[in-house]
C-alpha cells in the first residue's frame, strides 16, 4: 500500500508531479470507494485545503482592487473612449487572469483560488462585454435590448474557462448566467417587474416565476447528469452536481413553495418541502435541501413576512435538525423502500 506519505515523499523529491500524484489519490480512492473515510451519511465538501489557499485568495483580492483603481484613474482622464478603454481593460484583465489559472488550478490543482478566479473571469468579461455592447442611456430609460447579448457572451465566455479547467463553481456562475440572460429577456418583452412579486409568485403578472422554474428544472437535470455518473462522488463531476444543485433548488422553490406561501397554503407547503426533503435524501444531497430551505426562510423574514412565519421557520429548523442527526438511518429505510424503482447502482450507496 502507497500512502499519501509516500505520495507526497515522491513529489518533493521530482518523482512525480503534483497534478500526477492527485491523479493517483482520485484513481486509488474511486476503486476502493472514496467514502469509505466519510461519517455514515456524509457528503464530500471542500472549499480550501490549507491556509495557504485563503491566502493567495486574499491575494487576489487586492490585486484585482489595485488594478480596479488603475484602470478607473484611466477613465477618469479621458472619459470619451470608455468603451476602447473597458474593452481593452478586460481583454488585459482576461489574459491575467487566464495565466493565473493555468498555475492555480491547472498546475496546483488549488480549490480556493480557482474559486477565486472563476468569479473574476467571469466579472471581468461581463464588465468588458457589457461596455462594448450594452448601451447605457437605452438601459437608463427601461430598454434592456441590448443586455442579452453581452450577458449571453459572458456566460459564453464562463464556458469556454469552465471547458479548460473544468472548476465547479464556474458551472453554478453558468447557470446563474443562463438565469440573467433569461429574465432579461422577459423584462424586455414583458416590461420590467412592477414589484417584488412579479419574480416569485405564479400568479404574478409577466412569465418571470416560470422562467425561473424552468430554467431550474433545467439545472437540476443537468446537476443529475453529473451525479448519476459519479455515484461515488470521487471526481469533480461530484463538484459540479454539487453547486449546480445549490442554484437549482432556489430556482425551484421560489415558483412552488413561496407562492404558496404567499397564500397561507401551509399544510400544501408542508407537503412540497416534504417532496424536496425526499428528494434530496434520495440524491444524498443536503446542498439541494439546506439552499431551498435557507431561501425560503430569508424570503419569509424579509419579502413575505406574515403572522405565522416564526413557527414556520422554527419547525423547518426542528426538520433540519432532525434529518441531519438521522439521515443515514432514513436514507437507508428510503432506498429499501424504493429498491425496485430507482437505479440504485446510480446513486450513492447507503450505510
Amino acid at each position: 500500500m502507497i500512502s499519501k506519505d509516500d505520495l507526497r515523499a515522491a513529489v518533493g523529491s521530482g518523482l512525480v508531479s503534483e497534478a500526477q500524484a492527485a491523479s493517483l489519490t482520485a484513481l486509488a480512492d474511486s476503486r476502493r470507494g472514496a467514502r469509505e473515510h466519510l461519517a455514515p451519511g456524509d457528503e464530500p465538501f471542500e472549499l480550501f485545503k490549507g491556509f495557504n489557499e485563503i491566502f493567495i485568495v486574499v491575494g487576489l483580492g487586492i490585486l484585482t482592487m489595485g488594478w480596479i483603481a488603475v484602470v478607473t484613474a484611466s477613465m477618469l482622464t479621458e472619459i470619451v473612449n470608455y468603451k476602447t478603454q473597458m474593452t481593452t481593460a478586460a481583454l488585459i484583465g482576461a489574459a491575467i487572469l487566464w495565466g493565473l489559472s493555468e498555475y492555480f488550478i491547472r498546475r496546483r490543482r488549488m480549490i480556493a483560488p480557482a474559486i477565486a478566479l472563476s468569479v473574476l473571469f467571469g466579472a471581468n468579461a461581463a464588465m468588458g462585454l457589457v461596455a462594448q455592447f450594452a448601451q447605457p442611456f437605452m438601459i437608463a430609460q427601461e430598454d434592456y435590448s441590448s443586455l442579452p447579448l453581452a450577458l449571453s457572451l459572458s456566460t459564453l465566455a464562463l464556458l469556454i474557462y469552465w471547458w479548460r479547467f473544468r472548476v465547479p463553481f464556474a458551472m453554478a456562475l453558468i447557470a446563474l448566467g443562463l438565469f440573467a440572460v433569461a429574465l432579461i429577456l422577459a423584462a424586455d418583452q414583458s416590461g420590467a417587474p412592477t414589484e417584488i412579486g412579479d419574480l416569485f409568485l405564479l400568479s404574478a403578472n409577466g412569465p418571470f416565476a416560470w422562467i425561473t422554474l424552468l430554467v431550474g428544472m433545467l439545472v437540476f437535470g443537468v446537476a443529475m447528469i453529473f451525479d448519476l455518473s459519479d455515484p461515488h462522488r470521487v471526481t469533480r463531476r461530484s463538484a459540479q452536481g454539487f453547486w449546480l444543485h445549490v442554484v437549482a433548488a432556489p430556482a425551484l422553490v421560489n415558483t412552488t413553495a413561496l407562492t404558496l406561501l404567499d397564500n397561507d397554503q401551509g399544510f400544501i407547503l408542508a407537503v412540497v418541502l416534504g417532496l424536496f426533503a425526499l428528494v434530496a435524501i434520495v440524491i444524498d444531497r443536503r446542498s439541494f435541501l439546506i439552499t431551498a430551505i435557507g431561501y425560503i426562510v430569508a424570503l419569509s423574514t424579509t419579502v413575505f413576512d406574515s403572522e405565522g412565519t416564526g413557527f414556520s421557520i422554527l419547525a423547518l429548523g426542528v426538520a433540519l435538525v432532525f434529518l441531519g442527526a438521522f439521515w443515514a438511518r432514513i436514507r437507508a429505510a428510503l432506498l429499501s423502500l424504493l429498491s425496485g424503482v430507482l437505479p440504485l447502482h446510480r446513486l450513492p450507496p447507503s450505510h
